[in-house]
């Protein structure tokens, strides 16, 4: 099992999605937090609060965008990749 699904079947994980309110609206994984990507950087010091950050988005390519940012800004998180594998491993038993 991977940290990433550690985290997210334990309910471990803050779930960010980085995807825009309008997608986001559409669908998305209960209980996570939509931060667009263009927005990440005004959140550095909040997110550098929070642990087990898990990103998400449609594809997988703004959440690894967004997952890089944030290390070398020096917060401790994770690609989680699109936001339907996020969710479905959430659920997963």
């Amino acid at each position: 099992m991977s940290k990433i699904e550690e985290l997210l079947q334990t309910g471990a994980a803050v779930i960010i999605d980085v995807r825009t309110p309008e997608e986001f609206s559409g669908g998305h994984v209960a209980g996570s937090k939509n931060i667009p990507l263009s927005e990440i950087p005004m959140h550095v010091n909040e997110l550098k609060a929070m642990k087990n950050i898990v990103l998400c988005c449609a594809s997988g390519g703004r959440s690894q965008n967004a997952a890089y940012y944030l290390q070398q800004q020096g917060v401790d998180c994770h690609n989680g990749g699109p936001w339907t594998s996020v969710n479905y491993l959430t659920n997963k038993k």
